[in-house]
């Protein structure tokens, strides 16, 4: 796929300008990345590539996506992958945002493996496909949810939490089924997340889920199902 040069080397100049080596260190052990950073804030981040990508613009969807894939692919800091993410997800691609991204996603929540750049992907690029293409989406994430990356079950568990009203229950419990006897951290609070999110739109269902699983369902797991459950009664 054809990549944008200009955006890319843009991209690199201006983390590299505005970094603050300072703050790169602490960055890079909060996330306990072994990809160093360069030591720039999520906020200046995002001012960032909004100007960059708006300065930019991609052609169409195989420049967009092979950008992207560039960034990530080559990337040598955090940030760097960061932009590739925010990329994926900026407003003037919306269009793109077809089944033919999923292989690009499945990439980066494989390759990516850490919770900062998965959840990302998840809970807003996997979501969009999962609104947009309900039936080859839910055969895709039933797959994932008992596939042996970890990371993919973590996808399948939390692409709905900003769902509401709109989650669809029977996908839900079954991505979290064959993660049940999992006692993997990353694992186990997914569960907890996504229906700790759904308890603000139906604390009752919640709360009869997590006693119909009691002895399946891990402590963190439960704790954080019923964390809203007496605020949203």
């Amino acid at each position: 796929m054809a990549a944008s040069s200009e955006l890319i080397r843009a991209i690199r100049q201006t983390l590299a300008e505005r970094g603050d080596p300072a703050k790169a260190a602490p960055m890079r052990a909060y996330m306990k990345s072994t990809m160093p950073y360069r030591g720039v804030t999520s906020p200046v981040q995002r001012g960032i590539y909004k100007e960059l990508f708006a300065a930019n613009p991609l052609e169409d969807v195989e420049a967009w996506q092979g950008t992207a894939l560039e960034l990530w692919r080559t990337a040598d800091y955090r940030e760097e992958r960061y932009a590739a993410i925010a990329l994926t997800g900026a407003k003037r691609y919306d269009a793109f945002q077809t089944l033919a991204t999923l292989p690009m996603y499945e990439e980066m929540i494989v390759t990516g493996a850490w919770w900062d750049y998965v959840d990302e992907v998840a809970t807003h690029r996997i979501a969009t496909l999962v609104r947009r293409f309900p039936k080859p989406m839910a055969k895709t994430l039933r797959a994932w949810s008992c596939g042996e990356d970890a990371w993919k079950r973590r996808s399948s568990i939390i692409c709905q939490v900003g769902f509401k009203a709109e989650t669809d229950l029977d996908l839900l419990y079954a991505c979290i089924r064959p993660s049940l006897a999992e006692r993997g951290f990353f694992l186990r609070k997914a569960i907890g997340w996504a229906l700790r999110a759904y308890a603000w739109t139906d604390p009752r269902e919640v709360q009869r889920y997590v006693k119909e699983h009691e002895a399946e369902l891990s402590g963190l797991s439960k704790r954080e199902a019923l964390k809203n459950v007496g605020k949203r009664r």
